[in-house]
């Protein structure tokens, strides 16, 4: 009996991106204010102030919320402005 081998189709660069995405996500803390938090989001990810508002009000009733999407190539550096902030973040 023999075994047909059967290929896979190859990963497409789109597929490949996608599937190196990971989120960076804001974790709660008791220490900054909401108006902090949501003036360190827009400067630092480029949030809009309803995309601030909305992420920090998340962040404060669920303890975490992704606030940014990407590369980790990408988040590390948004990542380490964070901590710079005295904000908790990680990359999962």
């Amino acid at each position: 009996m023999t075994k047909e081998i059967t290929r896979k189709k190859p990963i497409t660069e789109k597929e490949q991106n996608v599937s190196d995405e990971r989120y960076l996500i804001l974790i709660n803390d008791d220490e900054h204010s909401f108006d902090y938090v949501i003036d360190t989001l827009i400067y630092v990810c480029g949030h809009t102030l309803e995309q601030a508002t909305q992420c920090t009000v998340i962040t404060h009733h669920k303890g975490k919320c992704d606030i940014k999407k990407g590369p980790v190539e990408k988040l590390r550096p948004i990542r380490i402005s964070l901590l710079n902030h005295e904000l908790k973040a990680i990359i999962s």
